[in-house]
């Protein structure tokens, strides 16, 4: 399989990351053991989580993600096959992107994920009460002992990302290379308004989340009636909207005609956007790993590329 080069980090990572949010969740130890060994077996090799997954659920405190991770590493022996992403910033209680803050959480991962580096190492969120050279300069530090292979920004504008790679350039600091926006067939502005021309200009990779829009685009939600007992409900409440409901019609028009899921056809679409390496994307079942992973085989025409694009302008 192809591989794609993370901004210049010389990280090489396949076209579909796993969204690990489910270890621990949605998905069980064991159920999580098969659809990882699944995920490699295709040739597959990147997986994303953080230290605040699953923090979110009843009785959750975060980590729960990492550890299982961590276990199927630990029992799989994998570790130097897989590039491994984690962040920081977002755990109630290692909030922030201070200096002592992100060693404190950078040690917690690892002793979850029983490694002793991660390959990427994302703030999961910007902290504008920190500076951004605070943040950087101890980035710079990890990267200096080994503990971390590249770092990424995550929900970052693109204002403050240009501030951070010229404070990078200017201190002789490790940059920024790779981003984690929300970026979707639905959810589009944000990363198209500035950050799309920015990550091209400076080389910098981009990983998208929720990029079936936490399940939205697959189809299997037609209504609100159908998200009301769903562990993602709250994720999802928001798509149901006049524009959301044209926009899914005729994602479900596009795969019909090809005879193809719409969760293939919006990861086929984010793989052909400019500056995208590779979209995150989760399963908790065999059938919707499969799905997934077969995106990459997905070729779409010039002229059905032309009707997706067209589609955010659905109103």
């Amino acid at each position: 399989m192809k591989k794609r080069t993370l901004g210049r980090s010389g990280v090489d990572i396949a076209p579909i990351v796993f969204g690990g949010n489910v270890f621990g969740w949605t998905a069980d130890q064991a159920r999580s053991f098969e659809l990882l060994d699944r995920f490699v077996e295709r040739g597959f090799n990147t997986i994303d989580t953080a230290d605040v997954y699953s923090a979110w659920v009843t009785g959750h405190s975060g980590g729960e993600s990492e550890r299982v991770l961590g276990q199927w590493l630990a029992r799989r022996g994998r570790r130097d096959d897989i590039v491994l992403m984690t962040k920081v910033g977002m755990l109630e209680q290692r909030k922030g992107l201070s200096a002592a803050n992100i060693e404190a959480a950078l040690n917690d991962s690892l002793k979850r994920l029983g490694t002793d580096y991660v390959d990427v190492f994302f703030a999961h969120i910007d902290d504008e009460e920190v500076p951004l050279e605070e943040t950087l300069t101890v980035f710079d530090k990890l990267i200096k002992a080994g503990k971390v292979r590249a770092l990424g920004a995550s929900n970052y504008s693109a204002e403050r990302l240009r501030q951070a790679l010229a404070v990078s350039q200017e201190q002789g600091l490790a940059r920024y290379e790779v981003i984690q926006p929300l970026y979707n067939l639905h959810d589009r502005e944000d990363f198209e308004s500035g950050l799309a021309t920015l990550v091209q200009e400076q080389e910098i990779g981009v990983v998208s989340y929720f990029s079936l829009a936490s399940g939205f685009l697959t189809g299997k939600y037609r209504s609100l009636e159908d998200v009301k007992d769903s562990p993602r409900a709250r994720f999802l409440q928001g798509y149901f909207s006049e524009r959301g409901q044209r926009l899914l019609q005729e994602l479900l028009a596009v795969s019909d005609e090809l005879s193809v899921r719409p969760a293939q056809v919006a990861l086929a679409w984010l793989l052909s956007r400019p500056g995208v390496t590779a979209p995150i994307a989760s399963a908790t079942s065999q059938a919707q790993l499969e799905e997934i992973l077969e995106s990459v085989t997905l070729s779409l025409s010039q002229p059905l590329l032309t009707r997706l694009n067209n589609l955010w302008r659905v109103n």
